[in-house]
């Protein structure tokens, strides 16, 4: 079992993993969560892609969640159109232009979700945004590794400064 939020690092995560899709039904019972805020750039969907057939797995586990009873809702800062896109696919609610790691939008999809902060998981693929603002909320925060490289220039940037950070946590991720 991990450690609860309050005894981590802001910037580190409960649990590190490869793809979102390893977060099963036992995985979440296992930590106590019923609920996930999930990230979709290069969590759900390569970054800057619209082609859900190249998801369909991601699609399929997300199905597979809400029929097991965990609430899911998607919490991203891309625009509100990229958002509203991924959102008609997933069909399950949600926001773009969140404002990550800003804890007012983490709070606003717990009371969308009706669970209180550590019955919840954090799931995305930067720790600056996701894993960051996951914790400041008192959440259990999920890693998963970025499904592509293609990112902004400031993303690519962070991505130098998360990688020194989990290297001392004992992750040595090569993007």
């Amino acid at each position: 079992m991990s450690r609860p939020a309050a005894s981590r690092s802001l910037l580190r995560p409960a649990d590190v993993i490869d793809h979102v899709t390893h977060i099963t039904p036992e995985f979440l019972a296992d930590r106590g969560l019923h609920g996930l805020l999930l990230d979709l750039d290069n969590t759900l969907v390569p970054y800057g892609s619209y082609d859900a057939l190249g998801v369909a797995q991601t699609l399929a586990w997300v199905r597979d969640l809400k029929l097991s009873g965990v609430g899911l809702y998607l919490l991203s800062n891309a625009t509100g159109q990229r958002a509203a896109f991924w959102l008609d696919k997933l069909e399950f609610q949600g926001v773009g232009l969140a404002g990550k790691p800003n804890p007012r939008a983490f709070r606003k999809a717990l009371r969308a979700l009706n669970l209180p902060p550590a019955q919840v998981g954090m799931v995305g693929d930067q720790l600056f945004t996701d894993v960051l603002g996951g914790n400041l909320s008192g959440m259990h925060t999920i890693l998963v590794r970025p499904l592509v490289t293609n990112a902004l220039p400031h993303t690519r940037v962070a991505r130098r400064l998360e990688r020194a950070v989990l290297k001392r946590y004992g992750h040595d991720w090569r993007y």
